[in-house]
Order: structure tokens, then sequence, then C-alpha cells
């Protein structure tokens, strides 16, 4: 089983950061997605575990997408057909340069989780959804997408109004609400989720990884669902979520970038006027 102190965390970007660096100068080899990867990635952060494939987790997206910037996906986990709670899902990108775009820590108030975000990817891949239990059992479900040039490449724009236009964040949930049933909720943070492997156009000197790397969701206090976001996952943050509210109450999100800068948002779920 993983536990996710803070100790363990670095440890575990550690990992994937070495994992990326030795297959960074290897990924060119391939012109489409390869299964020769997965072995290396796997044995970086999972090493002697047993990874089964599944139906009740699926991941989809596009089979080619338009750009590598900002690539799609849905994750669904059915937990009614797990043999146990799903807590954590982890999104992998085997030719990413670090292949950890995203954690998902659940709970019982997403029930069967339906979630869409967006993520990046350099080069074509198979993106895996990989879901881990209480007890440490793990599960997966796999698709590729073509995709490039999603990492690095090069930026532009004012750096000073980039910083200071980052942290807005946009949170809606669908109406009309149906209490104790599943209710679609919509996040987006603005933020430029610098991957640290992009020039900027003037200097030509990298500009320093600049990311959101954590949000946490709660209604009425109760956790929901927290995420540690990676420079896998796209510019703005974007996520659309199923929870099932109770009772009226307040969602709010609590968000937190690599630099310590924090953010929040709250709003008020009421019955239909």
């Amino acid at each position: 089983m993983v536990k996710h102190s803070a100790g363990n965390s670095n440890m575990m970007l550690g990992k994937w950061v070495m994992a990326g660096m030795l297959l960074a100068c290897s990924t060119g080899a391939w012109a489409e997605a390869s299964d020769k990867l997965w072995p290396v990635v796997k044995e970086a952060f999972f090493a002697n575990r047993t990874i089964e494939e599944v139906p009740f987790i699926q991941l989809t997206g596009p089979r080619r997408a338009e750009s590598g910037a900002q690539v799609p996906v849905t994750l669904t986990v059915n937990q009614s057909q797990s043999p146990a709670a799903i807590k954590n899902v982890y999104i992998i990108v085997d030719a990413n340069p670090i292949q950890l775009a995203a954690t998902y820590h659940l709970t019982e108030l997403l029930g069967n989780l339906q979630l869409s975000t967006r993520i990046r990817m350099e080069t074509d891949s198979f993106v895996r959804a990989i879901g881990e239990t209480a007890d440490g059992k793990l599960y997966m479900s796999t698709i590729q997408i073509r995709a490039a040039g999603g990492c690095g490449g090069s930026v532009d724009g004012d750096e000073a109004a980039i910083r200071a236009a980052s942290g807005k964040i946009k949170l809606n949930v669908e109406s009309p609400v149906k209490f104790g049933q599943a209710t679609p909720a919509t996040f987006i943070i603005k933020h430029p989720m610098y991957t640290g492997l992009q020039r900027d156009l003037v200097s030509q000197g990298f500009r320093p990884a600049f990311y959101i790397q954590k949000a946490a969701f709660t209604y009425n206090n109760q956790p929901v669902m927290s995420v540690d976001f990676g420079v896998g996952t796209s510019e703005d943050p974007y996520l659309r979520f199923d929870f099932t509210p109770a009772a009226p109450g307040t969602l709010e999100v609590q968000a937190e970038d690599n630099e310590g800068a924090k953010f929040s948002q709250q709003l008020d779920v009421k019955n239909a006027s």
C-alpha cells in the first residue's frame, strides 16, 4: 500500500523524474506508441507489484489529439463492480518526460466516479489509469493516443502578467440539483502549468516549472476528492466530476501551486427556487 506522506510524495516524484530522464532519451526511437516503455515505468513506481487489467476502470480519449498540450480524457470507476473500493487513481503517460500526470484521491461522496480532465502529451503514447485499493491492490485501464509537443516547445507572453492572473478559479454545480443523486461539478483554475521543459521565446532559456500541485474539494467540510497535479496536466487545469450532495450546503476547493501560493473558492449549493 502506498502512503501519501510529504516524504513519500517527494520520493515518488524523484522516482518519476529519474524514470523520465531515462525514457526521454529513448522515446524518439518510436514513431508510434510503444509498449516497450511500460516495464521501465512500472518498475519505477510499482516495483514488484501486480497490476490487473479490468473493465470496471475505463479511460477514454481521442485516438489522435488535435494538440498535445490539451488532450481530453475521461475516467470512469464503477465502484459497485470493484472487489474493493478504489481509493487512489494514477494517470500515467508512458512516453512523457515525467509520466505521472495526476493522482486522484477518492471518497464515497463521488459514488461511481465520472471525471473528465485534460493532460499534456509529448509524443504518441499509451495512457493508463491505475486504481489502487486501501490494501494496495492495483487495477488498470489502458488506451493509445497519438499526440505531439505538449510538454516542451516554447512559450511567450508577459511573465509578470501571467503570474498575476494565475489562481483565478471558476467553480460551478449543474442545476437543478437533485440531492442524493450524482451531480456534475466543474472546476477550472487559471494557471500556465509550466513544465520546466519549455523555452522562453525572448530569452531562449527554459522557464522554470510552475504549476498547480494540489486541489482539495470538500462539501460541508467533508472531503469529496483531492488531486495531486503534475506538469503532465494541461494549462488552466480543468475537472468535471460527479459528486452526491445529500442536502444543501457549500462546495469548496482549496488549491496550491508548487511555489506555495494558495487559492480557494466556495459555492453554495441550494434547492432550486
